[in-house]
């Protein structure tokens, strides 16, 4: 199984990542480590990427969750999989994958963002984001929905239990 932990900036995608791995011994990447030089510099300066940023990127996440896929291999990744068509992208032809999408109030995304130091992504661009987002439909399929707020190590519990890795 490929787990994709998702949600706005300062949802807690990798602090839920790092933890869900750890529970289940499987490898984690965050999704951050595939973006370009290009990329992390334009939205170091603030300015938020477009589609032709994010294609690329969500390809290179597509790449690594298949090469896990191929070998039997179960992992979780972070990515931010704002709009519905990325996720899709993220899911459709990779039945091994699932997604859990945290979600966040702007006011507590920017404030978790502010109060992170030396990130690329600063509270500046906590705006971009929610221009950006659609939040999961229930139409959605194998996306599990979850408020952020609630502490790690019980969305982990939610997470393992609904998913049956419990």
């Amino acid at each position: 199984m490929i787990l994709i932990v998702a949600g706005v900036a300062g949802s807690g995608k990798t602090t839920l990542g790092e933890l869900l791995a750890r529970k289940l011994g499987w490898e984690f990447v965050d999704g951050d480590s595939f973006h370009s030089a290009t990329n992390i510099a334009k939205m170091r300066s603030g300015r938020p990427l477009d589609d032709s940023d994010r294609w690329p990127w969500l390809a290179a996440i597509g790449a690594w969750m298949d090469e896990r896929i191929a070998v039997g291999q179960s992992a979780v990744v972070a990515c931010s999989a704002l709009a519905r068509r990325y996720r899709q992208a993220l899911l459709a032809s990779r039945p091994q994958a699932t997604m859990v999408f945290l979600e966040l109030s702007r006011e507590e995304a920017h404030t978790r963002c502010y109060a992170r130091h030396g990130h690329f992504f600063g509270a500046a661009m906590v705006a971009s984001q929610f221009a950006e987002l659609e939040p999961p439909e229930p139409d959605e399929q194998r996306v599990l929905v979850l408020q952020s707020t609630r502490p790690p190590d019980e969305l982990a519990g939610t997470v393992m239990k609904e998913l049956g890795l419990s």
